[in-house]
């Protein structure tokens, strides 16, 4: 090829973007139609306001501009969103539902397959009670999966506090903490065991911080999780426990599924987590959850959810789908 371009980057060509176009206008329908109005946030932030999300690893690609400023491109859709939310408007006037459609770039490794740009959908919902807060979101996030045509979609759910509190409790702190969270963000359950017994952890107690980690299913996982103990697993368990009857009540828990082994690399998730899988692809669809804190650093306190959605693997999915009812005709 006599001009490549870099990995981790891909052109799209006709047909596929009207394809794209339909399913971007698809989901933004859905959004708006439930009270979403859709923002769009500058692909340059200052790297300040970037940095609040990096999470775990620095993920942001950097550089400065004319007169010296340390600039980032966007990794993330939330935290400029977050930024935006707390400069132009007033508090007084929550709950915010906010949706989006931009291209996010992270500094990775695109040799493992991993891409350097991606576009992400999806809404923002700030201001509102955590409870109610929850509960929307996730209904908004199913109604988006059957816009896409995604019927047989699941919908992961869990805690990211559970093994910060978890650790805590077993006496795993800084650098062996931060270890720790990153295999269990890329589920390296090898890596889990390992860390934990580098870290003096009894083998009984690894043994069970990874049993944790296996449950996956309807409200009788809590119930298992509950039996290995802790008052981390305890909290944990409580509030998931509130959410999921709650999204009984209204209808929409039957394609969701407790994951107590999942934790988003972003570190400003609290309480509630989602990921989202489709059967067909085998890949994370997106994600997302609870953000309460990460107001406070833009100056406001508010309560905050939302999911991100990969637009591309949404349409790769999609095209499975399409396939296989085409197989089984």
């Amino acid at each position: 090829m006599i001009h490549p371009i870099p990995p981790g980057t891909r052109d799209v060509l006709p047909d596929e973007m009207r394809e794209l176009r339909r399913l971007q206008r698809a989901l933004v329908d859905v959004f708006e139609d439930r009270g979403y109005g859709e923002v769009a946030t500058p692909a340059i932030e200052y790297d300040e306001v970037m940095a609040v999300g990096d999470g775990r690893s620095a993920r942001s690609y950097r550089f400065f501009d004319e007169s010296g400023e340390l600039l980032a491109l966007r990794s993330d859709m939330t935290v400029p969103i977050a930024r935006l939310v707390a400069t132009r408007f007033p508090p007084s006037e929550a709950p915010h539902r906010l949706c989006y459609l931009g291209s996010t770039y992270r500094a990775v490794l695109p040799q493992r397959g991993q891409m350097r740009e991606l576009v992400q959908v999806g809404v923002e919902l700030i201001g509102a009670s955590p409870a109610e807060g929850t509960v929307e979101v996730i209904e908004v996030l199913e109604a988006a999966l059957d816009a896409a045509g995604l019927g047989r979609a699941v919908i992961g759910l869990g805690d990211a506090d559970l093994y910060r509190q978890l650790l805590e409790e077993l006496g795993v702190e800084g650098e062996a903490k931060e270890s720790v969270l990153a295999s269990l963000a890329t589920h390296d359950l090898v890596g889990i065991e390992e860390k934990l017994s580098e870290a003096g952890i009894a083998a009984e107690q690894v043994q069970t911080s990874v049993a944790l980690t296996q449950l996956r299913g309807g409200s009788e996982v809590l119930e298992q999780a509950r039996g290995l103990g802790g008052a981390a697993v305890e909290r944990a368990t409580a509030r998931l426990s509130e959410t999921y009857e709650a999204l009984e009540r209204r209808g929409v828990a039957d394609r969701v599924q407790i994951d107590l082994g999942l934790l988003r690399d972003l570190g400003y998730y609290s309480g509630a987590i989602v990921e989202v899988y489709d059967p067909a692809l085998g890949h994370v669809l997106g994600g997302g959850g609870r953000y309460d804190g990460l107001m406070k650093h833009f100056g406001v306190d508010l309560s905050a959810a939302g999911f991100g959605l990969y637009l591309e693997r949404l349409h790769l999915a999609q095209m499975e789908e399409s396939r296989r009812k085409g197989e089984a005709r």
